[in-house]
Parts: structure tokens; C-alpha cells; sequence
């Protein structure tokens, strides 16, 4: 029996019709008929804060004492987006304690809460270009697992990575390999609430319209765009940037962009960003990812104030 012809199985039968046309031309027959998410009402710019932008504080000083404890903490992390006006905190996977026990996920969550804090997000690091075969199902069960952990500490989102093409592998094998691992992963996430945002960084999706082509292909409703607003290196990113912000689930904020042929990097344009994601009538969260050369216990409380007033304008 044939179901309702509704639009995702529109796009299914017509995948399934496409076949062989797409085996020769690559995932772009299937691009154009799928849209990025309806968001009704007006835009919504909620602040948050990565706790990747404390990533050295994370870890002990080199040479120091075994028992020396590192400056910062997930819950030292929650206070610090409290007392500086943060509305959410994006929870890096990469800085939890190993071994991770379970409770320790919830008591970060209750920490949360009790400081007035939600949880944007979090992070995970994964590649998935490889070809069948145990690399491909150890980086697949590495984000299920995150995706777990996640549930327990309320994370409504985690940013993946799409990866780079791997050795005698043509780009739209690698782009297959990731919509397929993308799409598991997503089905596994959407069952507890969760978005995976893919992240334009480098690689198969370093360009606005590669990271579109892997996103239109997914056939999750869970799927979206971690928009990094340093991760275009084009002759105009904030042109690339316009043009993933309609399928964006996610927001990570850097002070700095870097065109293309440019000697240096320049300071980000935060009105035209924020401009930008009102015009694609984005709600959710944007998330200071500080990453320049300045202490971030004096460079983060810059740019977070400078965000607000973006946001909030």
C-alpha cells in the first residue's frame, strides 16, 4: 500500500525514482525541494556562552602537580554565564570529567537550574566520511553516546562535524557517507528531543553551498546548520552566512572572521550578524565561541557585552 503522498514521502519516492540519476550526478537532484524550517512569530536572539571558550582554563597548567586542578569546571563554567548576564551555556563535551558517571550529568543540570541557566547546547568532535567499516561505526556510536549524555543534562542540541574526504575517496562518496551517517544519528537524537546541527568547519562543507547540499539531503526533521560565524573564509562570509541562517538550529559567535587572500583576520560586524539572523527570522541561541588571542577572562566579558547589545537591539 502506498502512504499519504505528503511531502517527505514526496521526496521519498521521488529519491527512489531518482536512482539512478543520482548515482551519476551526485546528491543534487534531491536539494531542491527541501526547505528549511517554518518559524512563525518574530525572531528570537537568546545569549549564550561555549564552555570552548575557556578551553585552556579547562585543563591543568603543563608541569603542574598531578593533583592540580584546572582554573575552571562545568559548574565553575555555569556560575561564570550567570554572573555575566548569560541567558544559556553551551557544554563542550571535550572538557566533562573522564570517567563520566551518570549523576554527575544530572548535578550539573541541577546546578544549572539553580543558577537561572539553561543549557543551549553541546559539542561533540566526529567525522563521518569513512567508509563502512569499524572507524565509521566508532565515530557513529561516539555521537550516540553524546547524544545520551546529552538528554541527561538537558542539551536541546549538539554540533557535529561532517569530516574531510578520506584517502581514494571521491567528495560525493564523502558527502553520501555523511548525509547516511548524519541522517542514524539524527533518527537516534530526534527520539530524545535533540537537534544535530551540522557545522560548517572545513572540509566537505567548507563553503556555504557544500554545507546547504549536505543539509537539503538529510531527510531528518532533527538535522539542522550549526551556524560558526567564523568558519567562512570567502571573499564575503556574511554572504554565506545569509544564505545558511534560514536552516540554523544553532548559533556560534566569533569576534573575529577571515576572508579569503586577507593577510589578517578583521573584527567581526555583530549588527550585521545579528541583522542577518533577524532577516532569516531566526529563534534560538547564539553562543559567544571566543577564540582570539586575548585572555578570555578579560576578552570574553568584552564580547559577550558587545553581543548583548547586538541581540537585544
Amino acid at each position: 500500500m502506498i502512504p499519504p503522498l505528503n511531502r517527505r514521502n514526496f521526496l521519498h519516492w521521488g529519491v527512489l525514482a531518482g536512482t539512478a540519476s543520482t548515482s551519476a550526478i551526485g546528491l543534487k537532484t534531491r536539494v531542491a525541494a527541501v526547505e528549511p524550517p517554518t518559524r512563525p512569530g518574530s525572531p528570537k536572539l537568546r545569549l549564550a556562552l561555549a564552555a570552548y571558550s575557556f578551553r585552556d582554563q579547562f585543563k591543568a597548567p603543563k608541569g603542574a602537580p598531578e593533583a592540580t586542578k584546572p582554573e575552571m569546571d562545568m559548574f565553575r563554567f555555569i556560575d561564570y554565564c550567570a554572573e555575566h548576564g548569560c541567558d544559556g551555556a553551551e557544554l563542550t563535551s571535550y572538557y566533562f570529567t573522564d570517567p563520566l558517571p551518570e549523576k554527575y550529568l544530572t548535578e550539573v543540570r541541577r546546578h544549572a537550574h539553580l543558577r537561572g541557566i539553561s543549557i543551549s547546547g553541546s559539542a561533540v568532535g566526529n567525522t563521518f566520511t569513512h567508509p563502512p567499516g569499524p572507524q565509521r561505526e566508532k565515530e557513529i556510536a561516539h555521537v550516540k553516546n553524546w547524544i545520551d549524555r546529552a538528554s541527561l543534562f538537558g542539551a536541546p542540541h549538539i554540533r557535529v562535524f561532517a569530516g574531510n574526504t578520506q584517502k581514494n575517496q571521491s567528495r560525493a562518496e564523502a558527502v553520501a557517507q555523511c548525509v547516511a551517517a548524519l541522517d542514524e544519528c539524527a533518527e537516534y537524537a530526534g527520539q530524545k528531543g535533540i537537534f544535530l546541527g551540522i557545522e560548517n568547519h572545513g572540509g566537505i562543507v567548507s563553503k556555504a553551498d557544500e554545507l546547504l547540499e549536505v543539509v537539503r539531503a538529510s531527510k531528518s526533521r532533527w538535522v539542522g546548520i550549526n551556524l560558526d560565524i567564523g568558519n567562512f573564509h570567502s571573499a564575503d562570509p556574511y554572504d554565506e552566512l545569509a544564505r545558511c541562517a534560514p536552516y540554523a538550529v544553532n548559533v556560534q559567535y566569533k569576534g573575529e572572521i577571515r576572508r579569503k587572500g586577507a593577510a589578517a583576520s578583521e573584527p567581526t560586524d555583530v549588527s550585521r550578524v545579528a541583522k542577518l539572523l533577524r532577516n532569516a527570522n531566526y529563534q534560538g541561541w547564539v553562543a559567544l565561541e571566543y577564540e582570539m588571542k586575548e585572555s578570555p577572562w578579560t576578552g570574553v566579558p568584552t564580547q559577550l557585552a558587545l553581543l548583548n547589545a547586538a541581540l537585544r537591539g
